[in-house]
């Protein structure tokens, strides 16, 4: 009997064409991995951090510098090198405007400078445009507290509405004055910002000796960890909200801003202002780089978050890992910038 040969099915069609697709873009993929390691060797990169030298995100910064060359074709050692001056306005402004676009240059930048434009559209100042960085990542999301002292009898986030409580506060426009007029505007609170306090310990030491009901952070270091969590142990303080886009690991049952509010509108407000607690410690690409050498650069700064060493070195030295990718910064600075003019409006107005 002849045997008629059999016709190959949609399906084993449609599998030959994606395993020959695959197999033709494999060279190519390789071909871009030694285009950029052939780039890099010899070369070395600089990182410019807006940070001064021995805080935390210069800790950040040399980090990185140690362990992230390894993972990048070519293996290029990084140099840091500080560029402080206008709340990290001064780094931006280099690397958007004068920095090599070959990537031999990366930045490290303030977590405010995402939204810099955002809160002060009309500074002339700022001379970048944060959506067109390529955000490499951060090594660590920010989540601040609501902390209050328990003499004020106060134990949960619903004991604040229509209650006039004080808040030790450095100046009008940081986290602690910002996020208590939020409050205020959204959740029905009566908080009143106690500023003048010289930084976040001085904040904290205010609770301590009654002089102020509470404390709102932007973010919770290993250090300011350190100086409360014996009070939440000893029951003379109580965290009663978390400030970021999600419940921080130590304190589960803590609920932040964004559950607690109601409306989508308040929802969403709260969401672009925690937008800078994700962005942690972040780091950059100018705009204009090639597009393989900036997903060689993205693909080892993730690598360099899993990397055991890396991990160990920054155990050591107390730094918190807990890493957001670049995509994910993008997308939340374009998710602030294509707001509403209405919510925007709202937001500049309570940030002032």
């Amino acid at each position: 009997m002849i045997r008629r040969p059999r016709h190959p099915t949609r399906r084993n069609i449609g599998a030959l064409a994606m395993g020959a697709a695959a197999a033709a873009a494999l060279p190519l993929a390789r071909a871009r991995a030694d285009a950029v390691a052939d780039f890099y060797r010899g070369k070395h990169i600089d990182l410019v951090t807006s940070a001064s030298p021995g805080g935390g995100y210069d800790l950040y910064a040399r980090l990185l510098s140690r362990h992230m060359p390894k993972h990048i074709p070519g293996a290029p050692p990084i140099n840091v090198q500080n560029m402080v001056g206008a709340e990290g306005i001064k780094a931006a402004n280099h690397l958007y405007n004068s920095a090599a676009r070959d990537g031999t240059v990366i930045g490290g930048l303030s977590r405010n400078t995402g939204l810099a434009r955002f809160y002060d559209f009309n500074n002339a100042a700022i001379q970048f445009d944060a959506r067109k960085f390529n955000w490499l990542g951060s090594p660590q999301q920010e989540i601040g507290f609501f902390i209050v002292n328990t003499k004020t009898g106060v134990m949960s986030a619903a004991g604040i509405k229509g209650r006039e409580l004080t808040i030790s506060s450095t100046a009008n426009n940081s986290p602690s004055s910002i996020y208590a007029r939020m409050l205020n505007a959204m959740y029905g609170s009566k908080l009143k910002p106690i500023q003048g306090y010289d930084g976040s310990q001085a904040c904290l030491l205010a609770v301590e000796r009654d002089e102020t009901d509470g404390h709102i952070s932007g973010g919770s270091s290993a250090e300011f960890r350190g100086r409360f969590e014996p009070w939440i142990k000893a029951g003379t303080a109580r965290i009663i909200m978390a400030m970021g886009k999600s419940r921080d690991a130590s304190y589960p049952d803590v609920p932040t801003a964004i559950e607690l509010m109601t409306a989508p509108d308040d929802k969403q407000l709260f969401e672009i202002a925690f937008a800078e607690q994700v962005m942690g410690r972040p780091f950059v690409v100018p705009p204009g780089v090639p597009a393989e050498r900036v997903a060689a650069l993205r693909a080892a700064f993730d690598a360099t978050m899993l990397d055991p060493e890396f991990l160990a070195d920054a155990a050591t030295a107390k730094a918190e890992i807990a890493p957001v990718d670049g995509a994910t910064i993008n997308a939340l600075l374009d998710r602030a910038y294509t707001a509403p003019p209405a919510l925007v409006e709202r937001l500049r107005a309570l940030a002032k």
